[in-house]
């Protein structure tokens, strides 16, 4: 099987994006993609806020989480992985909260720190309109090959 050239896999994963129901359910853009980076951006909206008003904290801990998976999905090994029917998984994501949000967009930038062999160390950083931090991510992936779901017992009794 032939890989298609980076440009084509990039274009092709940018116009996947703008498909994705969630994203567009909560209005995720991705900005940008390459191998090891990428940007992301949302526009704060009511049903986006907490009960006070502010940009609910899931909100952010999502475009983060989305942010760092676009700058994997354009990396050759993992491009292989995902081919070979193995998934991309979080492991584990932290989230700083530094600033709330109430109005206008944030953009979340992120990128790889260390790629080893099985553990990904990832960070992003959320800015709003004006440049400045509102939180900081950071997380650990992995690829995993998923298993088959257990079967009910009501299926195997009888």
């Amino acid at each position: 099987m032939t890989r298609p050239d980076p440009a084509t896999l990039r274009e092709q994963l940018l116009a996947h994006s703008r498909g994705v129901a969630f994203f567009e359910l909560i209005g995720l853009e991705v900005l940008d993609a390459e191998p090891g980076r990428s940007s992301t951006r949302l526009r704060m909206r009511p049903d986006l806020a907490n009960p006070i008003g502010l940009m609910h904290g899931g909100i952010i801990a999502s475009l983060i989480d989305t942010g760092l998976a676009y700058a994997l999905l354009l990396r050759e090994d993992i491009q292989d992985a995902l081919h070979a029917g193995r998934s991309l998984v979080t492991v584990d994501l932290r989230v700083k909260y530094l600033r709330p949000v109430s109005a206008g967009a944030v953009t979340c930038e992120s990128r790889i720190i260390r790629m080893g062999r099985q553990i990904i160390h990832m960070e992003a950083v959320v800015t709003n309109d004006d440049g400045k931090e509102v939180a900081r991510g950071d997380a650990i992936y992995t690829t995993a090959t998923p298993s088959t779901p257990p079967r009910d017992s009501s299926e195997t009794a009888g």
